[in-house]
């Protein structure tokens, strides 16, 4: 079943009764070639990639809960390539360049929107940075234009240029960058993996990883056992959790990042904004919901809601950028369980055991690497080479020290990336 206007037209005059289910609903096998474990963004991807890129079918995605319940359904929907180091910059230039062609080659309405973003600075200092991450974004093959006060007042009136403590300077502009609807991300991917012969198995929890002479041989479920020659952990908050069935200690927290919507509004913010003094981002939905976020809870947890600190802090720091905003009432907020490395940096790579793979380590960047890390993953699983645009995103980084990629400079601590 294709989607297109003219198959939309026609349903709209026959009643819509020609459409079918999105994606099959087959019974766990016995056995599969791959398993991968976790029903997100990543997992999915991964299994669409698989089947189109390396014709690989014999493969089951096995999800706890439902397709899209997880971060991928809970985050800000921002999509980028602005990274600053070797190893980030190729690997998100990479996941943006297959994102401009994800609805064509999905058959799929993400909703994919290059409104633009713009990282807005306040200080001398931050410019200079700016002006660094900028030349870094274009030698990398991506864009980015450095605006003045003048030519981001022009674009975004509505800001508070004259604060005292935070006057805005400027703007660092990706004409890229923008948005995608979360859940139709996972309902293309979900889709299109079906199409080509993937099982897609939901309400089937893992509950066991199975380890024989140092290779994974298979998972325990709660709807029976399945063999498996490899299996992959794409649990994103829950990584930790999952890897320690197989007796794995991973370098990651679970944090909290929380994200709040307004009540619907006429277009008024058409970039995506992001507060250089107060770590705040914000733009406006489809549906005229302001979609903003900040900063972690800042404590390890697993807990799919938030703190009331944290919210005061993020709505503190929209006032401050934006006053206006005081006129809108929060319609709901969430939590999304943030997977957090040392470095702030992922991880696509094999484990100590063999057979078992492992993509993890997003901190805020999860979503934004949906088909960059489907296509890393698969090419990983199929070949057992990393894929070049993902061969800096190794484990063993933090073993040995050597190719951490700490694009805040905040050191070692979990929750400061």
């Amino acid at each position: 079943m294709r989607f297109s206007g003219l198959r939309v037209l026609k349903e709209g005059l026959t009643g819509n009764r020609g459409w079918k289910p999105h994606w099959r609903d087959p019974a766990p096998k016995q056995a599969y070639d791959i398993v991968i474990i976790g029903g997100g963004g990543h997992g999915l991807a991964t299994a669409f990639y698989l089947a189109k890129e390396h014709g690989l079918r014999n493969v089951a995605v096995l999800e706890k809960g439902y397709f899209g319940g997880g971060n991928v359904g809970r985050n800000t929907t921002i999509v980028r390539a602005n990274y600053f180091l070797p190893g980030n910059s190729e690997f998100y230039s990479h996941s943006l360049r297959l994102w401009e062609g994800l609805e064509q080659e999905l058959n799929y309405n993400v909703m994919h929107s290059q409104r633009g973003l713009i990282n807005l600075f306040h200080s001398d200092g931050q410019r200079d940075a700016f002006v660094r991450r900028g030349n870094a974004m274009i030698n990398q093959g991506d864009d980015a234009e450095l605006l003045d006060r003048d030519a981001v007042r022009r674009q975004l009136p509505y800001l508070d240029f004259d604060q005292a403590r935070f006057p805005i300077h400027g703007g660092l502009l990706h004409r890229r960058g923008g948005t995608a609807r979360h859940d139709a991300v996972a309902w293309g991917f979900a889709r299109a993996a079906s199409e080509r012969g993937v099982d897609l198995i939901q309400n089937c929890e893992v509950t066991g990883i199975d380890v024989e002479n140092g290779s994974v041989t298979g998972v325990q479920t709660s709807r029976g056992a399945i063999r498996a020659r490899k299996v992959a952990i794409v649990t994103a908050g829950r990584s930790g959790q999952v890897a320690a069935l197989a007796g794995l200690r991973l370098p990651i927290e679970s944090h909290i990042l929380q994200a709040f919507v307004t009540e619907g509004l006429k277009p008024v913010i058409d970039n995506v904004v992001s507060f250089g003094m107060g770590h705040f981002y914000i733009s406006q939905s489809d549906k005229g919901g302001l979609v903003f976020g900040g900063d972690l809870d800042f404590y390890p947890s697993y807990a799919q809601r938030g703190n009331l600190p944290t919210k005061e802090h993020v709505m503190e720091a929209a006032m401050t950028l934006m006053p206006m905003i005081g006129k809108a009432r929060v319609l709901r907020s969430w939590g999304g369980i943030m997977d957090m490395t040392p470095d702030g940096s992922p991880i696509i790579d094999r484990s100590d055991i063999g057979g078992l793979y492992l993509d993890c380590g997003w901190c805020y960047g999860g979503f934004k690497a949906v088909p960059g890390s489907g296509f890393a993953l698969a090419h990983l699983l199929a070949t057992d080479r990393p894929h070049e645009s993902a061969v800096g995103l190794r484990l063993n980084r933090f073993r040995d020290g050597i190719g951490l990629m700490d694009e805040e400079g905040t050191g070692a601590q979990h929750n400061l990336h």
